[in-house]
């Protein structure tokens, strides 16, 4: 074994994950003698990201170590080595579960982290890693259970608090949800997924001007976040402040020019000030980054049925009833093609 990963192998089974962060990432600059990368290291950083929740970080290097065939055999006959040297080192097992799980194989993963909590009941990690098996397999009891474990063994685990209470929120729970949310903010206050989390939260409640604050924040903190802007233009939209609203929706299409929603937000909001050419080229830009919006499609429809193009407007009715997935939605077009005197089999 060479000395970097002794050294790493070293500062892993001492749970000293800052050292292994150092040692990974100074190996990783280092070329083998082929003039080739080793996927290993950046193995070793992807562990560390997860563990510490920097998931853009741990994106890159994932990308890094576990996207080729070759690398993934690599890393898995190193984390093969680890676990047959060392079987009773549960942050060993716990390294094990991470491989499985970000090299696809995320159900094999459960049983390395079940070892992990045998060995060592004490550690939040595998708990959290285990929940978030539960939770992508459909499986949100089990996940909350997780969850609440990893939290009960550390209180300041802020991102299994986030988890926990975005599980919550899904299930309906948002009594549940929104106290997670608090404790994650008492942690850090300059957490602005958290702060936009709140928000959806108190706005799920109909509390929607305290929602709107936390929308704020969540802004001041992270400018560029589009879909914060969005949620925010939702929240005027639905108070009636619609040059509020525009604002937002133009503010989210500035930090994401795809962002198709606050096109056709936008275009909703021009047509209704009789502003048809402009909310034309808005559906139409909503159409090119999802051609599959049925609310884009209906707008055109209405576009066209107000320049007197029934024939126009009717192929547009039956795109947006085609893509509308909603029955309720569905069920309103329909209403209103009806309600309009238009009853073309679309």
């Amino acid at each position: 074994m060479s000395e970097p990963t002794n050294r790493i192998t070293a500062a892993i089974l001492a749970g000293n994950w800052e050292t292994v962060r150092a040692e990974a990432a100074a190996w990783v600059r280092e070329p083998d003698a082929k003039g080739q990368k080793d996927p290993r290291p950046s193995f070793a950083l992807n562990v560390v990201h997860l563990l510490r929740g920097e998931f853009k970080e741990a994106w890159k290097t994932h990308a890094a170590s576990l996207e080729a065939a070759e690398d993934i055999e690599q890393v898995r006959t190193w984390v093969d080595a680890l676990l047959k040297e060392h079987p009773d080192q549960a942050n060993v097992h716990l390294v094990g579960g991470l491989f499985l799980s970000q090299s696809g194989r995320s159900e094999e993963s459960v049983a390395r982290y079940k070892e992990a909590i045998r060995l060592d009941p004490r550690s939040a990690y595998p708990h959290y890693f285990l929940a978030q098996i539960h939770e992508r397999a459909g499986r949100p009891e089990m996940a909350i259970k997780a969850y609440r474990e990893a939290i009960r063994l550390d209180a300041t685990f802020a991102q299994a608090r986030t988890n926990l209470g975005v599980v919550c929120q899904n299930q309906g729970q948002i009594e549940m949800a929104i106290p997670q949310y608090r404790e994650v903010l008492k942690l850090n206050p300059d957490d602005a997924v958290a702060h936009a989390n709140l928000a959806c939260a108190l706005a799920e409640q109909g509390k929607i001007e305290p929602a709107i604050l936390e929308y704020k924040e969540a802004i001041r903190l992270n400018p560029r976040d589009a879909e914060v802007h969005f949620s925010l233009g939702g929240l005027y939209e639905t108070k009636g402040r619609l040059d509020l609203a525009l604002k937002e929706y133009e503010e989210a299409l500035k930090a994401d020019p795809n962002f198709g929603p606050a096109e056709t937000a936008t275009g909703w909001i021009r047509l209704n000030k009789g502003w048809r050419e402009e909310a034309m080229e808005s559906f139409g830009r909503a159409l090119k980054s999802n051609p599959e919006d049925a609310r884009a499609y209906l707008g055109i429809a209405r576009v066209y049925l107000l320049k007197g193009k029934q024939q126009t407007a009717m192929e547009n009715y039956a795109l947006a009833l085609k893509h509308e997935q909603d029955p309720e939605k569905k069920s309103k077009i329909m209403n209103d093609l009806f309600r309009e005197g238009n009853t073309w089999d679309v």
